[in-house]
């Protein structure tokens, strides 16, 4: 059984609860990360979410996402979820957007609530998708991606499109972003 980490506003830890069973009408907040991998020409890999997932199922979105599980440090999460995710061990890692945060509702009501702590990687592999997680994967250069989120042109998950806001106030090449604070990350992993 996968648990999560609750929060309260402040980002400290409140709690743990059941990962299938925490996603629901009224979601608490509570601890996630993002991770946007590119190649070194500045191309993104997207994802397209398993259909059988909880939450927007089949619907495009950054390279992975995740929960850290109680007590697992947050990066050492990311890596995990990129390996089972992605079939991708060992990416190095670079903290971007440390205190995102957000809130989405689908159409059914389901919402997620995270305090959501974006990471960038670069990777020279091919990904071997999950099928159980990963519905099918695209590289992207960052240089058209960006802008057809931004304008509506490409759909993309709620979550994603607000990180990719973020990400381009970082500046036009994602592999230049600067590095975020640690001491900006939510109180709960810092």
């Amino acid at each position: 059984m996968e648990r999560v980490v609750l929060l309260d506003e402040t980002g400290a830890a409140v709690g743990e609860a059941d990962k299938a069973t925490v996603h629901h009408e009224e979601t608490p907040l509570h601890l996630a990360f993002s991770s946007y991998l590119f190649d070194r020409g500045g191309r993104l890999l997207l994802s397209r979410r398993a259909l059988h997932k909880k939450t927007w199922p089949g619907v495009w979105t950054n390279s992975c996402c995740g929960h850290p599980a109680p007590g697992e440090d947050l990066e050492a999460g990311v890596r995990r979820r990129l390996a089972e995710e992605l079939g991708l061990p060992d990416v190095g890692l670079d903290l971007v957007l440390p205190g995102f945060r957000y809130r989405a509702v689908m159409d059914n009501g389901v919402v997620e609530n995270e305090m959501c702590p974006v990471y960038r990687g670069v990777i020279d592999t091919e990904p071997a998708p999950n099928p159980d997680e990963v519905d099918d994967v695209e590289w992207v250069p960052w240089a058209d991606f960006a802008p057809a989120v931004l304008s509506g042109a490409r759909p993309i998950s709620p979550w994603c499109l607000l990180q990719v806001e973020a990400l381009a106030e970082l500046g036009d090449d994602p592999l230049k972003w600067p590095v975020g604070s640690p001491a900006d990350l939510p109180l709960a992993v810092r």
